[in-house]
């Protein structure tokens, strides 16, 4: 995988991010907030891990979100962070029916923070893309099926098959642009705003 500078720098935000909520859980276990942070953080640095790895890391991003959500249920950024974890753990797995049990609850999560937040455009918008993503895990599945078979593909070929490659690697962005959006984008805007550095010392 390579890393743009933007990349690394959300990874260090979510790692920092991921620790201070850590400090902070120790001190209160029940500060809601912090376990969203916590939980978004995750769903953040699993975009960075093996499959093995994510799957594991989103199964404790949920966790610390249905945690937060014991706390508060009704906190609505929490309720899209959870529908967020649903959504981006369909498209981790392969099966169809794995895969839709998430995008249904993470549809379920969604309308309950839209319900909470009414005017909020990023939870409408993730709601609307909820009820596609069903279909974009189909598609997807057909990317990536595709993309093993060029795999072991005849050399011969190699220049036709580079640009099938090329039409379906864009088609595998398009579909996880949405992703993209809302666990890239989103949780770096909260994070950066939860995560303020410490003051200057005052001059002499």
């Amino acid at each position: 995988m390579e890393f743009s500078q933007a990349d690394f720098d959300r990874l260090l935000l979510a790692e920092e991010t991921r620790k201070t909520s850590e400090i902070n859980y120790a001190k209160n276990p029940l500060d809601a907030e912090n376990l969203t942070k916590w939980g978004g953080a995750l769903v953040e640095l699993a975009q960075f891990q093996s499959m093995s790895d994510a799957k594991q890391m989103m199964a404790d991003a949920i966790s610390k979100l249905d945690e937060a959500l014991m706390i508060n249920p009704s906190r609505h950024e929490t309720l899209w962070s959870m529908g967020n974890a649903h959504s981006t753990s369909g498209f981790m797995t392969t099966d169809t029916d794995e895969a839709k049990v998430s995008f249904d609850k993470a549809a379920q999560f969604f309308q309950r923070a839209v319900d909470a937040d009414p005017g909020n455009e990023l939870y409408q918008k993730s709601l609307e893309v909820a009820a596609k993503a069903p279909e974009l895990h189909v598609e997807f599945q057909k990317v990536a099926a595709d993309q093993q078979a060029m795999a072991g593909a005849s050399s011969s070929s190699s220049t036709a098959h580079s640009s099938k490659k090329k039409k379906n690697s864009d088609l595998k962005y398009d579909i996880f642009g949405w992703i993209i959006l809302a666990v890239g984008l989103v949780a770096w805007v909260g994070m950066a705003k939860s995560y303020v550095p410490p003051p200057p010392p005052p001059p002499r």
